[in-house]
């Protein structure tokens, strides 16, 4: 999940490497996540629910499912009246979490459930208008007191996020930017700089949403993210990744594979939020698997 290139923050609504990570990393619980799936020999399965959909005992639900399946980082999506970035499925399930009346104040509130419930890793996942509308300074306070380790604001380009950058990390937040295979070596520099969490690739420019395939260009777009990062913090892809065939195919080069569109693709295919559950879970440790790089 991403933005495609470039936007502005403007509208409502196969190789098993070692990470010498960033000093300030070093205790997060998101280095931890990093750290423990590269000592297992896999990639580390990050996957995304929308807060509030189809209601926030549902997400509870389905992040302990996910944390079962092997998740240890969660990207907690903000519902947004206009998600430019999302495909049609995080479009849909934006307008069900928005239907059911969720705030920002009950995402903060699913987070803090998630945090005494599970050992996730969290990073909320927005537009920036919610946090703008709330006052950047006091989300960032709000997030970091709710229990999220990080935030990636999806339509914030690296160009535009001096002055915003330092609000997260001031309210000891991670910062994590995207960068995909249309960044400008100068954009991915400073997306690389910027982030603290981990570098998020976007597999393809363009919205979210499952693909059938991976682009044949990935590996060179996650190599110059490499490149950019210095070897000093991860770098997870996302975007496209729907079968465990993508995944593993993502494993083997990156960090960390983010999953979103097929994840809750289940919660809309099972309406009844047990369903959902049994069902997100299932496909969770396919995926989960999948980050599995074998012995070498």
């Amino acid at each position: 999940m991403g933005p495609r290139e470039p936007l502005g923050a403007r509208r409502q609504g196969p190789r098993d490497r070692r990470i010498r990570l960033r000093p300030e990393l070093s205790s997060s619980r998101i280095a931890g996540a990093f750290a423990r799936a590269r000592s297992e020999r896999r990639a580390a399965f990050i996957p995304f629910l929308m807060a509030g959909d189809p209601s926030s005992d549902a997400t509870v639900a389905l992040a302990r499912a996910l944390e079962g399946a092997g998740a240890e980082i969660l990207e907690l999506g903000v519902p947004f009246s206009d998600p430019i970035a999302d495909g049609a499925v995080l479009q849909r399930s934006a307008a069900r979490a928005l239907a059911a009346g969720t705030t920002l104040a009950d995402v903060w509130r699913m987070a803090e459930r998630i945090r005494r419930a599970t050992s996730l890793s969290l990073v909320l996942f927005s537009y920036v208008n919610p946090l703008l509308r709330r006052g950047l300074e006091r989300s960032a306070r709000e997030a970091k007191a709710a229990g999220f380790d990080a935030v990636l604001v999806t339509d914030l380009p690296p160009e535009e996020a001096g002055a915003v950058q330092p609000l997260f990390r001031n309210a000891d937040l991670e910062t994590v930017f995207l960068v995909s295979p249309t960044s400008p070596p100068g954009r991915m520099s400073r997306a690389a700089r910027l982030s603290s969490g981990f570098l998020y690739v976007v597999s393809r420019p363009g919205t979210t949403g499952a693909r059938d395939s991976l682009p044949s260009d990935l590996s060179r777009t996650v190599a110059r993210a490499r490149r950019a990062a210095r070897e000093n913090l991860p770098v997870a892809v996302g975007f496209g990744i729907a079968t465990p065939a993508a995944a593993r195919l993502a494993a083997r080069l990156a960090d960390g594979v983010v999953v979103g569109s097929a994840l809750v693709a289940k919660t809309e295919e099972n309406p009844d939020p047990n369903d959902a559950v049994v069902a997100v879970g299932r496909l969770a440790r396919r995926l989960v698997g999948a980050c599995r790089r074998g012995k070498p």
